[in-house]
């Protein structure tokens, strides 16, 4: 599956039916691939993040442009904040199987998940970046957003 243009052609439909069309130099959409090292947001950029398993989306979420932190390093740490891909997917008793251990999923993360990066320059705003990560939600509904109880 080509994601990459997937969410491009998402990102235009949606926004040009809105009347607020984003030019596409101001978006790049990277497949890091699998297995992936995170980088850093660069100056002047923010992003969405998304992580797959397999074909299953796992997790969506944003970084501004000052939150470089939650961008590269939060979700391959558990303790790192609140909510995060490692804690979720240690919680998780479908993953028990894999045998993961707080110092391991990290690692495990990187190697077994594929990371496509949404980066949008900073000129287009918090609303843009919050519309394409809810975009993304709605499309591919992330096993690890949300709550049990809120989904059909």
């Amino acid at each position: 599956m080509n994601y990459v243009n997937e969410i491009r052609n998402a990102i235009n439909s949606v926004t040009e039916t809105l009347g607020k069309q984003i030019d596409d130099s101001k978006i790049n959409i990277v497949d890091c691939g699998l297995p992936h090292l995170p980088t850093p947001l660069a100056p002047g950029t923010m992003g969405v993040y998304a992580f797959l398993y397999g074909d299953r989306f796992l997790k969506i979420g944003k970084a501004g442009p000052n939150s470089n932190a939650r961008f590269q390093s939060h979700h391959y740490n558990p303790h790192s904040s609140q909510s995060n891909l490692a804690k979720s997917i240690l919680r998780d008793m479908e993953m028990a199987q894999f045998g993961l251990t707080e110092n391991g999923i990290g690692s495990w993360i990187k190697a077994n998940c594929r990371r496509i990066d949404i980066l949008l320059d900073q000129s287009l705003g918090y609303f843009a970046l919050e519309l394409v990560e809810a975009m993304l939600h709605f499309i591919y509904e992330p096993k690890y957003e949300g709550f049990n109880s809120q989904r059909n």
